[in-house]
C-alpha cells in the first residue's frame, strides 16, 4: 500500500493538493490493483488487474463503468461498489485536509510525458469503422489532457480517455480513444496537455488506404503470358518435326 500527497499547478495556475492511495495485491501471477485519490475538487477510484482497467468511478456522471470491449466475458463487482467510492472520496478528502496540515509546504513535482503514440485498433479499411489510439505515458502527476482534431478542426463528440494509470516507476499512463470512419487523406491529431509542459505535444496520423490492383491488368498478364508459353510450345514442336525429316 502506498500513500502520496502531491502538489501540481492547475493549467490556470492554482496549486492543486492530491491525496491518494495505491493498493496492490499478488496472488500468484496476477497483480490486482486498486487506486483511491481526490483533491480539493476532484476524485478518483478504480481497480485494475494484470496493467488493465477493469472498473472506475465516474463521479462526474454520477456512476460505475466497466471499461472492457464488449467481446470479452463480462465482469461484475459486487452490488453498491459506487456507493463504496462515493463514501471513500469523504474519508480521501479527511485525511487530505489532515495531511496538508502537517505538510505545509508541499514542493511542487513534474514529470512531462513522452511524445504521445497514434495508432489504429483495427486494420483500417475503406469506410470500416475504426478506432483511433492515442497512448500517453511517463507523466506525474496525473492526469493529462488530451485533444483530437479531424483536418485541423476540433473533435468535440466522441473522444473517451481511461482513468490514469500507475507504472512501476511512478509514472502514469492514459490512453484516449476516437471512434472514425477512415476516408483516404484525412488527417487527425491527438494533442497532449501536462503541467510539466511548456508548450503541448502533438502527434498527427494519416489514413492511407492500401490500394487495391485491378483485375484487368491480371488477366492481360496472365493471357499474354499463357499465349507467349504457347508460342515457345509451337515453335519447339516444328523445330523437332524439321530435324525429324532431314
Amino acid at each position: 500500500m502506498l500513500l502520496h500527497l502531491l502538489s501540481f499547478s492547475s493549467p490556470s495556475g492554482v496549486p492543486v493538493f492530491w491525496f491518494s492511495l495505491l493498493l496492490f495485491v499478488f496472488s500468484g501471477q496476477h497483480n490486482n490493483m486498486r487506486i483511491v485519490g481526490c483533491s480539493e475538487v476532484d476524485g478518483e477510484e478504480m481497480y485494475g488487474l494484470d496493467g488493465e482497467e477493469l472498473w472506475y468511478a465516474d463521479f462526474a456522471n454520477n456512476k460505475g463503468v466497466y471499461p472492457q470491449p464488449p467481446f470479452i466475458d463480462p465482469f461484475i463487482y459486487k452490488k453498491g461498489i459506487y456507493e463504496q467510492a462515493v463514501q471513500n472520496q469523504q474519508v480521501c478528502k479527511t485525511n487530505l485536509g489532515i495531511a496538508l496540515k502537517g505538510n505545509k509546504d508541499v514542493p511542487l513535482e513534474f514529470d512531462p510525458p513522452s511524445s504521445p503514440i497514434m495508432y489504429p485498433k483495427d486494420e483500417v479499411e475503406d469506410q470500416q469503422q475504426n478506432t483511433l489510439i492515442c497512448y500517453v505515458t511517463g507523466f506525474y502527476p496525473a492526469p493529462v489532457n488530451v485533444s483530437w482534431t479531424k483536418n485541423e478542426q476540433k473533435v468535440t463528440v466522441g473522444p473517451t480517455i481511461n482513468t490514469p494509470y500507475p507504472n512501476k516507476d511512478g509514472s502514469f499512463t492514459q490512453v484516449s480513444r476516437l471512434d472514425f470512419i477512415p476516408r483516404q487523406g484525412d488527417i487527425y491529431s491527438c494533442t497532449v496537455e501536462h503541467p510539466a509542459l511548456t508548450e503541448p505535444l502533438t502527434q498527427l496520423w494519416e489514413v492511407e488506404l492500401k490500394q487495391q490492383v485491378g483485375v484487368g491488368p491480371a488477366v492481360f498478364c496472365g493471357l499474354g503470358l499463357t499465349i507467349g508459353l504457347l508460342g515457345v510450345a509451337a515453335g519447339t514442336f516444328f523445330l523437332i518435326k524439321g530435324n525429324e525429316c532431314r
